[in-house]
């Protein structure tokens, strides 16, 4: 070990949140026909509502493009023309919540949104994460795809992304696209679903730890 390791390559990803709410702007409906009809429109909100009262009623796993189709009393042809699969159904569900969260730390109010330091930045971002994962859980891991698409993702990516450029704020000299994609593996919906069904772990535990692993990794002031 008397040999100096190699520099960190340089950061790839974006360079700052204005490219980030371009990504972020890229989710959803909107992103994938711009010039969606109202009839359209109408008909995804009606497909929507269907399959969000099957979750309530009887639980993520009712919810297929057969029963939505019938729920919505429509042909499941249509359900398949609009979102794909059913993972693709599932993650418009999420869309909602997904974009409230990014809202919430591109432009919304310090700490997790902009004007606090990164550090305290990434602290809010992983304890927000978390309350949604927790809340939405059994939504969010029936929405998981196989591993190419699951990291994919735009939503993965814009947070992701988030995750990296707070880093590049805090250590600067680290290989923070790396670093991020490992502290998103904390917030990961399966992870969260072991330590809090399997493990009985309160969310204010994995609150805790994650804030401490930011501190470790990110070089904050541990609270201890």
């Amino acid at each position: 070990m008397s040999e100096s390791l190699p520099p960190f390559p340089k950061p790839l990803g974006w360079a700052d949140e204005p490219r980030l709410l371009e990504l972020g702007a890229g989710i959803g409906p909107e992103a994938d026909e711009p010039c969606l009809r109202a009839d359209a429109a109408r008909n995804r909100a009606r497909l929507l509502e269907a399959a969000a009262q099957l979750v309530e009623q009887c639980g993520v796993g009712c919810v297929t493009m057969e029963a939505v189709a019938a729920a919505a009393q429509v042909g499941k042809g249509t359900v398949f023309r609009r979102f794909g699969d059913r993972t693709g159904l599932l993650m418009a569900l999420l869309d909602h919540s997904e974009k409230k969260l990014q809202a919430a730390f591109l432009s919304g109010p310090p700490p997790l949104g902009p004007g606090a330091p990164p550090v305290e930045r990434l602290h809010a971002f992983g304890v927000a994460v978390l309350r949604r994962t927790v809340d939405e859980l059994e939504l969010q891991l029936a929405a998981e795809g196989e591993p190419g698409r699951r990291f994919a993702s735009a939503p993965r990516m814009v947070l992701s992304g988030h995750v990296a450029l707070l880093l590049r704020q805090a250590i600067p000299d680290a290989d923070c696209e790396l670093l991020a994609k490992t502290l998103m593996g904390y917030l990961d919906p399966a992870l969260v679903h072991h330590l809090t069904r399997q493990c009985g772990m309160p969310t204010a535990r994995l609150e805790a730890g994650w804030i401490d692993l930011v501190d470790r990794v990110a070089g904050g002031t541990p609270s201890y």
